[in-house]
């Protein structure tokens, strides 16, 4: 039973890894969005990294990406449109998991 507890044990510490680096990336990617709503709200420095937190805090009310985008789309207004903020999602979620590979 040795070889098959240790191929479970495996299985557990790969998902538990794979589950770590996905809540790692996600929480990255909506920094980066929220740093780059900063910019076009005008914000800067720790005050734009505050923006950013929040952005990130968002993200816990509901499964899924949908109320960050509602939170960023409300603060932006006609900033940036809908379309543009979930263009920008994808590229920072690109951006996220090259920046946690090179770490």
């Amino acid at each position: 039973m040795g070889t098959f507890d240790d191929r479970e044990n495996a299985f557990e510490n790969k998902y538990a890894h794979d589950a770590q680096m996905q809540f790692r990336a996600e929480a990255r990617r909506n920094k980066l969005l929220g740093l780059w709503a900063a910019g076009l709200l005008g914000k800067t420095g720790s005050e734009a990294e505050d923006y950013a937190k929040e952005v990130v805090k968002a993200d816990f009310e509901e499964a899924g990406y949908e109320d960050v985008i509602r939170k960023v789309a409300g603060d932006l207004g006609s900033k940036a449109t809908d379309a543009e903020i979930r263009a920008k999602l994808i590229e920072c979620e690109a951006e996220a998991k090259a920046q946690l590979l090179d770490e």
